[in-house]
């Protein structure tokens, strides 16, 4: 490990108490593992620790999903308890959702996730400008049959496990695209993000236990355990407040402010290409 500014090393865990934090609040809040937030602090601490950049987006990924599971976890519960959750669609989901992951976790660790970073900003553009303008965007007034439910469950469990996300980015906009409130597409999210981030986090130490010897200490294959002890347990303590503030929130307020984390996550994904 390369010697590190005092300095420097300062600013880094101040970055990712905050990112801890930030995270919890936008588990609960929009039913999302904060993926978006955690990935972009993990890449430059691994940066500044000299993990060598061919292996490094994977390794932020891993640990940004293994970061995620209790966060997810305690969102869930919470919304359950508020009676918000739709359970026969976080089982319907869930299987092919994991399929999903699995496949997602073959892939990434050898092809370029480029082309899913453009399909997703391409998605998140069109779902946030509907959250923008209201109601007038809709796919349809209920949910579609079983087939396009679960084609919608494995997109999710893909795209989480290529970006290092929880899915709700995803299950939360199509869910509202077909009517459900968005209260009740946030807490839906959040139980779907269960077994993505459980299944997704097992995969990446899979795919990354062949590069074991090139890995920071503490890592379990594209999994840091370092990243994982600082930032999940600030992230876990922030969710059921992020959740209760999900439902003191009306509608619309929740709407754009979830259009706004698209447009952020997108911008992410873009200056990562």
């Amino acid at each position: 490990m390369p010697m590190v500014p005092f300095s420097e090393l300062l600013w880094l865990a101040l970055a990712v108490i905050a990112a801890g934090l930030l995270t919890g609040v936008l588990a609960g809040l929009f039913g999302i593992g904060g993926g978006a937030v955690i990935v972009p602090v993990l890449y430059e601490v691994f940066r500044v620790l000299d993990v060598p950049a061919d292996i490094r987006m994977q390794l932020c990924i891993g640990s940004s999903l293994a970061i995620i599971v209790p966060t997810t976890v305690r969102s869930y519960f919470a919304h359950r308890a508020m009676g918000a959750v739709i359970p026969e669609v976080v089982r319907l989901w869930s299987p092919p959702a994991v399929l999903g992951v699995v496949v997602g976790s073959l892939v990434a660790a050898r092809a370029p996730g480029g082309l899913f970073k453009i399909a997703f900003v391409m998605f998140a553009a069109f779902v946030s400008a509907k959250m923008f303008i209201g109601r007038n965007w809709s796919l349809g007034a209920s949910l579609p049959g079983r087939p396009a439910q679960r084609g919608f469950g494995f997109l999710t469990g893909l795209v989480s496990s290529l970006v290092g996300v929880s899915g709700g980015s995803v299950s939360n906009a199509v869910l509202t695209l077909y009517g459900k409130p968005m209260h009740q597409a946030v807490a839906t999210s959040a139980g779907i993000g269960v077994p993505i981030t459980i299944v997704g986090t097992i995969g990446y130490i899979a795919a990354g236990w062949r590069f074991m010897p090139v890995l920071p200490p503490l890592s379990l294959g594209f999994v840091s355990l370092i990243g994982v002890l600082l930032v999940a347990p600030l992230s876990s303590i922030a969710a059921p407040h992020g959740a209760r503030m999900a439902h003191r929130l009306s509608k619309r307020q929740l709407e754009i402010a979830f259009g706004v984390f698209l447009i952020l996550a997108s911008l992410r994904f873009i200056t990562s290409l």
